[in-house]
């Protein structure tokens, strides 16, 4: 419910047009809190969220990790995802955007996650997630699946692949199954 003693600065104020903005304000915040069209519409509550990664869990699962990843630089693949936030998120249950969320993305099917729609070519394509898959698609994702609407040129430097998908596997709910 909307309630004006809500909002103290416009307390102060008065007004028709003062009182309109603060509903707008505050409808237009609850709409923004909200799931919007790729909501499930469901009403049911979701699933408690996994506990943040300490530090020394976040070292422990990087040292787990095969070959070049456990070499990562975790904060260099945090600055280089920095590129991808614009378009996708990683925290579990987070919204999609213009591309999908990628919590829980390592040994998930291509073009399968709910919610989200894919492009024709994504949404057919015989692959699962992976680490070697994942590094050819960020290197030029254009050229590993033609016809895919991800319009980002890629990351061409090895090390920042590299440090990426050590950053997404750390943050992202990856169980290490000897991969």
């Amino acid at each position: 419910m909307f309630r004006l003693s809500s909002f103290p600065m416009i307390r102060r104020a008065s007004g028709p047009a003062v009182v309109l903005a603060a509903a707008l304000t505050g409808s237009l915040g609850l709409t923004a809190c909200g799931q919007g069209a790729e909501g499930s519409g469901t009403g049911a509550a979701e699933a408690p969220k996994p506990p943040a990664l300490t530090e020394t869990e976040k070292a422990a699962l990087l040292t787990s990790l095969p070959a070049p990843y456990d070499q990562a630089d975790l904060e260099n693949g945090r600055r280089a995802f920095a590129r991808c936030r614009s378009c996708h998120t990683i925290t579990p249950g987070g919204p999609n955007m213009t591309g999908p969320n990628l919590y829980g993305v390592f040994g998930s099917e291509a073009g399968a996650r709910d919610k989200y729609s894919y492009s024709h070519a994504l949404r057919t394509a015989d692959f699962t997630w992976d680490a070697e898959t994942l590094d050819h698609w960020l290197q030029n994702p254009r050229t590993f699946l033609p016809g895919n609407k991800m319009s980002f040129a890629g990351l061409p430097d090895a090390t920042d692949r590299r440090d990426v998908i050590a950053f997404l596997k750390v943050e992202t709910g990856f169980k290490p199954t000897g991969e």
